[in-house]
């Protein structure tokens, strides 16, 4: 019996000092997240390092102009971006950041990402439905967000809790190991993969919506975010449900764009960088 009451103690203990780290909150949106388990240094660090493994082993792009026009609407974002959080107290955010914009070599493959810390890829594969500058913006400051509301960060915290959260489990379970294991083990299976799912597409819905007003700061017309859009579903093929997938469908992506569009056209009309 004090071997179970020790081990509730040390779950609730757990609980509590999760909640007490989930005290970051993401500009715009106002979303309070979990990174406190694991530093921001240590992540930019980790990201950094894996950054420069990916741009030692793939081929850099020698297009000068496609080049120039990556790493200037990423300059040009960088900057909304930093006024957005001067103007906002919110500078500490990008301690750390050592930005940098490279596009890769690779018409097969269409996508960009941003790691911790403002390390940015690009592939030439998603230039042709970018069509130009306008939708470069719209992936470049989708992108970004991703690394400004420290994505990365809330994901890694998040897979460490669980993994305090199971070896606590474990040890539980150990006074019982019948048919509660098995179900307590299913059932965080089940939960994991379906809570991951939800998390990713709450931040896929959170980087559109801080990626549009950061194009808007920019100078960028954001009503160009659902066009891209739409021209990625009319070449996306199948895709997967909604349900199952990491990404909002392209429709659900489409209206909640749209919707926020008034907010956006108000940086966007404010905007020095026009």
């Amino acid at each position: 019996m004090k071997a179970k009451s020790n081990i509730r103690l040390s779950l609730f203990i757990f609980l509590l000092a999760v909640s007490a780290w989930a005290c970051s909150t993401v500009p715009i949106t106002g979303r309070s997240q979990l990174t406190g388990l694991i530093s921001d240094e240590q992540v930019v660090a980790m990201s950094a390092e894996a950054y420069k493994d990916v741009i030692d082993s793939v081929k850099i792009s020698n297009d000068a102009e496609q080049t120039a026009m990556v790493r200037r609407v990423g300059t040009r974002i960088k900057s909304a971006i930093e006024k957005y959080l001067s103007d906002n107290g919110q500078s500490s955010l990008l301690d750390g950041f050592d930005w940098e914009f490279n596009l890769i070599d690779n018409d097969t493959t269409v996508n960009a990402w941003a790691m911790p810390g403002g390390k940015v890829a690009f592939y030439t594969g998603i230039l042709p439905i970018c069509e130009d500058e306008l939708g470069v913006a719209v992936v470049m400051g989708h992108e970004v967000a991703h690394a400004v509301a420290k994505h990365g960060q809330e994901r890694m915290n998040t897979a460490y809790a669980q993994q305090i959260g199971l070896s606590l489990g474990s040890v539980a379970l150990g006074q019982d190991p019948t048919m509660a294991q098995r179900l307590v083990f299913q059932a965080v299976g089940m939960g994991s993969q379906l809570g991951m799912l939800a998390f990713s597409r709450k931040h896929e819905s959170e980087a559109d919506e801080l990626g549009l007003i950061f194009m808007a700061i920019a100078g960028y017309d954001p009503s160009s975010a659902p066009k891209f859009w739409e021209r990625m579903s009319a070449t996306g093929g199948g895709a997967p449900p909604e349900f199952l997938s990491t990404h909002p469908s392209h429709e659900t992506r489409i209206s909640r764009l749209n919707a926020k569009l008034p907010e956006a056209m108000e940086y966007y009309e404010k905007s020095e960088m026009r």
